[in-house]
């Protein structure tokens, strides 16, 4: 297959090359889409050679028709729906073949839809991960007894709304990078996850970068790279 390929379906250009240029194949961001639209794309992608995909950003009504779209026809395929964080899997979960493992962690319950978002793209992406959840600065003692884990990692993902605190602390306790990932959880001045955006961005602890609101996707994409570095990748959705 040729590296700069693809098919054109009219509505979208599904990359069939993409694996091959960076090492992950295209990921379909779900919101916006039609459930025809993320059904004929994923059945091109997986005609151009791709056993496994990841679509993000599907509410539990688009994401069941289409479950039933790709159930029918010759070739039938299983649409794996996690609703907790709005993604949908094509095909199994690789073998991990990083160079360690991602610990996703996560200052509260309310932010487990953005923490699922990056575990999963990570696993999808050949990392181990190690979830961490629950513990925020507010109950400090909670994420102490994990420092470990968080020392040992190659990367490290820090969720958190409100105040966005958890990633300075992180910052402070781990021997890897930090990619920090605020929420849109919070009271009223938090600004639907701007306070906590701003508190990354200006963390004191060094090693720590910082993704978009929300974008559990992007934080945990990122973090499987790095758990890649100098491992030849290839193959699904990798």
């Amino acid at each position: 297959m040729e590296k700069d390929s693809f098919v054109d379906l009219g509505y979208a250009k599904p990359d069939l090359g993409r694996r091959m240029r960076t090492g992950a194949s295209e990921v379909i961001y779900g919101a916006g889409k039609t459930a025809e639209q993320i059904a004929g794309i994923v059945r091109a992608l997986v005609d151009g050679g791709e056993e496994r995909l990841l679509v993000t950003r599907v509410d539990a009504g688009k994401a069941a028709a289409v479950s039933q779209l790709l159930a029918q026809g010759e070739e039938p395929l299983a649409f794996h729906y996690h609703e907790d964080c709005h993604l949908g899997i094509v095909g199994n979960l690789p073998e991990p073949d990083g160079v360690g493992y991602v610990a996703v962690c996560c200052a509260g319950t309310s932010d487990l839809y953005c923490a699922e978002e990056a575990a999963l793209t990570a696993q999808m992406l050949g990392s181990r991960v190690v979830r961490l959840y629950d513990v925020g600065v507010a109950g400090i003692h909670r994420l102490l007894a994990h420092s470990e884990e968080i020392e040992h990692a190659t990367c490290v993902v820090a969720i958190a709304g409100m105040e966005g605190a958890l990633a300075s602390v992180i910052g402070g306790l781990a021997s890897g990078p930090v990619i920090a990932c605020p929420t849109s959880v919070g009271y009223g001045a938090s600004f639907g996850g701007l306070a906590a955006l701003l508190s990354m961005l200006n963390s004191c602890a060094s090693g720590v970068s910082v993704v978009n609101i929300d974008n559990g996707f992007g934080a945990g994409y990122q973090a499987a790279m790095i758990d890649h570095v100098g491992v030849r990748r290839g193959g699904d959705v990798r």
